[in-house]
């Protein structure tokens, strides 16, 4: 397999590949997330001179926009915004249950949980334990 082949195979974060046969759209997508904006560009195989050409464009305007915004350059997913009304990404408030409960992913990709009881802990202490866990997760699967 040669070196263009293999580049063209792999995926790359954040870029996506569009073949519309119907409306004549073949190239890469590219897409940068970063502190709740999205930076998006399309590269067409046509206007770059082909796919292989297209997907290096795609790739060096993402490092180079990546970079310009102060966004660390990795290939891991990294979430930085949060859903959660505690405003801690991968730490939730369950009022129901009376705890805190942590989720994170690990270093193979898989999904961990636990959780810190309110009722034992206190909401203050419990919840600084529960960010700590993430931390530390995190921390874990980013060293690797």
């Amino acid at each position: 397999m040669k070196k263009n082949d293999k580049i063209l195979l792999e995926k790359h974060k954040d870029i996506a590949r569009i073949d519309q046969d119907i409306k004549r759209t073949h190239g890469w997508y590219v897409r940068v997330r970063f502190r709740g904006k999205t930076y998006s560009k399309f590269f067409s195989d046509r206007k770059c001179g082909g796919r292989y050409s297209s997907l290096l464009a795609a790739l060096a305007w993402r490092d180079k926009t990546e970079s310009e915004l102060g966004k660390q350059r990795t290939d891991k997913h990294i979430v930085t915004m949060s859903n959660s009304k505690t405003g801690v990404v991968g730490v939730r408030h369950n009022v129901k249950l009376n705890r805190y409960e942590v989720s994170w992913v690990t270093a193979s990709g898989k999904q961990g949980k636990t959780s810190v009881s309110i009722k034992k802990h206190g909401k203050t202490k419990a919840f600084d334990m529960a960010c700590r866990i993430r931390r530390e997760k995190e921390g874990e699967r980013l060293s690797e």
